[in-house]
């Protein structure tokens, strides 16, 4: 019996404080905020994701295009591979709408071609100077750092309003027991925050696509993430201070959290983990290949041959310029520029790594990045089409080595074989 009087006790209360609560307009409107936020920040993400994908079409269809005019015109191997570039995209993830992550500050797409591909891989197009200092506002920047200020102004003075207005003691007696009336009133402002942020997430991921797990995922996070600064603001507004007093602090906790450790943080990693610049990658390539013009010819494909000794038979020069001596000279640019761009990739995921690890002291930080790899618009991803990009270009190297080295009579038809990155093909 005594069970089931507090089922019924707990449920009256909780009819009560809902009642109470729709009557509330300051909560409502500030659950109208989120809302609105909300859906800007994932109809923002949505038209940048359909931007990059129509782009990504219109760049194939081009690139398909370019190719096979430039392709007709060609009279040797060495034309048709100099002559030719080769689209490479990393397509936008269908929720990528949701936390756009590094694809506002690192390159989706390139046009290659057969020659040195560092100085290619590290150029990029130039970002626009207000998002690469204040960032894009998309759904992830928008749970990560709005919303727990929403959390601040709702829950920092559920007691303390009370004690003001004189009802504090009245109301504890009525729900008889303080922790249940706090707990419950926190909870319903939350839960009415949670819900008016989920639901845009959730109607823009049916739009796009999205998965289910990864939208159930993205859901648990932002649950989680909300119930951790709902316990800290109500932990905090018991304490018996004044409400301005409660908000100073919790504002300066979410100064703390989302400002002042990761920038603290990620100026500690980059003086601990230096890394080299693309500038610098580009450079040494690039000088590499200057230089072979004035080397001896027998030294440049010695170099070659100490990577492709496959091609040892067939490095005899019969005229002052062949193209095999080019495109050797180009690979042993990158040969040279290759410690230091493994030293870039090696200190990108080093920094990220250690950036994974104090993100764990930074919730906000936490939650962007979660939904950053949940999205495939993190570091490891972008490592990963970088990746990608050099084994194409592998591939394009490839192709063209047995007619260069062997002298192959030019066959057009042959270039039907030619190697296509994936998601670049007619049809994709």
């Amino acid at each position: 019996m005594s069970a089931g009087r507090t089922t019924v006790g707990l449920w009256a209360a909780l009819r009560r404080e809902t009642a109470f609560l729709m009557r509330d307009r300051a909560v409502w409107a500030w659950w109208g905020l989120v809302l609105c936020l909300s859906v800007l920040a994932v109809t923002a993400g949505l038209a940048e994701v359909r931007q990059q994908k129509a782009t990504i079409a219109r760049l194939v269809e081009a690139d398909l295009q370019d190719r096979s005019a430039v392709l007709k015109a060609q009279k040797d191997w060495g034309g048709a591979a100099y002559y030719s570039f080769h689209l490479t995209v990393d397509p936008p993830s269908d929720f990528a709408f949701a936390a756009l992550g590094r694809r506002d500050d690192a390159a989706w797409k390139h046009r290659v071609r057969m020659l040195a591909l560092e100085g290619q891989i590290h150029e990029r197009d130039a970002g626009h100077p207000v998002l690469a200092l204040i960032g894009r506002f998309d759904f992830a920047f928008f749970a990560a750092f709005v919303l727990p200020l929403v959390l601040i102004v709702l829950l920092h003075d559920l007691r303390a309003s009370e004690r003001v207005a004189g009802r504090h003691d009245l109301l504890v007696a009525t729900a008889g027991g303080a922790a249940r009336l706090w707990h419950m009133r926190a909870a319903l402002r939350a839960g009415g925050v949670f819900v008016a942020a989920a639901l845009p997430l959730l109607v823009a991921g049916g739009v796009s696509g999205t998965a289910a797990p990864s939208l159930l995922a993205a859901g648990g996070l932002l649950l989680v993430y909300l119930l951790f600064w709902t316990l800290l603001c109500a932990g905090l507004a018991a304490w018996r201070q004044t409400g301005e007093v409660i908000l100073a602090v919790l504002v300066a906790l979410w100064i703390l959290l989302g400002v002042v450790l990761p920038g603290a943080g990620r100026m500690a990693i980059d003086r601990a983990v230096p890394v080299p610049s693309g500038a610098d990658i580009i450079m040494a390539q690039r000088e590499a290949v200057n230089d072979a013009w004035d080397l001896p010819k027998t030294t440049t494909m010695a170099a070659f041959v100490e990577r492709h000794p496959q091609w040892a038979d067939f490095t005899a020069m019969q005229r002052p310029f062949e193209w095999k001596w080019y495109f050797a000279f180009q690979q042993v640019g990158d040969q040279k520029a290759q410690a230091l761009s493994e030293a870039y990739a090696a200190g990108r995921q080093q920094r990220d790594r250690l950036a994974g690890w104090l993100a764990w002291v930074a919730p906000p930080v936490l939650l962007e990045r979660s939904l950053q790899a949940l999205a495939g618009t993190d570091v490891p991803a972008t490592l990963a089409y970088e990746a990608r990009v050099r084994a194409f270009h592998a591939e394009l190297r490839n192709f063209y080595y047995p007619m260069l080295f062997r002298n192959e009579p030019f066959d057009p038809a042959a270039l039907e074989g030619l190697p296509q990155f994936p998601g670049t093909a007619a049809g994709d």
